[in-house]
């Protein structure tokens, strides 16, 4: 067991991608310091599966509940209702409202739809007192920033009270990043930060180490030297030592930081 230890605060290591080994990816993540895994959640289809890990791991896995922009689409009010049902039935169970935001990638015809789905939940967040768990993503051709009108929606909606949260998978811009923090979020830092053309470093070395959280996304965005593969929890000391060479710090530096800073966000009302 390494000396440091590590919270990979987004992964969706119950997704169908880890039926066939999920026990050894677990083994590993643990043998590699990651003492807690939060799992968010996308939409109705994944919940069970969702749950069903949150069971078989108690004390590692925490579950969040939310409905992901992508799936919101002509059906989102009884996907919303799947999302209220959960939060009602087990009150204390999740750490987060996740993950929610706008996702502007692949086409906008839902985008009314995604932002009233968003202010929805950031409701829901601040009635249960949970921090929640932003998905942000930019139009491909650059004509609509998800970061601006998240800001946007807050500043203007939420000004009197706002959630806690963090902003997964960051890959806004510097200014963005430190809109992010003046307003008392956290980013989520995962393997972007080690590919050579990603300017995550840029935004790393801009922000606080206080305001940090690392994460995976598996079985997405593998780190270096795992591009390309599939991610898994493991791989987040890989994350956390980038961080450490971005802001000359140690990694064992790095992971004391960023875990109480997840501790701070997602169980300071849990446990």
């Amino acid at each position: 067991m390494n000396s440091h230890v590590l919270i990979d605060t987004h992964s969706h290591l119950y997704s169908e991608e880890f039926d066939a080994d999920r026990r050894e990816v677990m083994a590993r993540a643990l043998e590699c310091g990651v003492s807690k895994i939060l799992l968010p959640a996308v939409d109705s289809k994944e919940h069970s599966a969702l749950m069903s890990m949150v069971d078989d791991y108690e004390g590692v896995c925490y579950p969040m509940m939310g409905l992901h922009p992508t799936s919101v689409d002509a059906n989102y009010q009884s996907e919303l209702a799947e999302v209220s049902r959960w939060l009602a039935e087990y009150p204390e169970r999740f750490v987060a409202i996740g993950e929610i935001g706008l996702d502007y990638y692949w086409d906008m015809t839902y985008a009314a739809e995604q932002n009233e789905v968003l202010r929805c939940q950031l409701r829901w967040a601040l009635e249960r007192h949970l921090p929640v768990s932003l998905h942000l993503r930019n139009a491909k051709d650059g004509e609509s920033d998800a970061y601006d009108d998240f800001f946007h929606l807050i500043e203007k909606e939420f000004a009197e009270q706002q959630p806690g949260g963090v902003l997964h998978c960051f890959s806004g811009t510097v200014k963005q990043a430190l809109c992010a923090v003046s307003h008392g979020f956290y980013l989520g830092i995962g393997g972007v930060v080690t590919y050579k053309k990603s300017l995550m470093a840029d935004v790393v070395a801009a922000v606080p180490i206080e305001n940090i959280v690392l994460e995976t996304d598996a079985p997405y965005l593998a780190p270096v030297p795992h591009r390309g593969k599939r991610n898994e929890s493991a791989y987040i000391v890989e994350v956390a030592r980038k961080v450490a060479a971005i802001k000359d710090l140690t990694l064992d530096e790095v992971a004391r930081q960023t875990t109480q800073n997840a501790e701070k966000l997602f169980f300071s009302c849990v446990l």
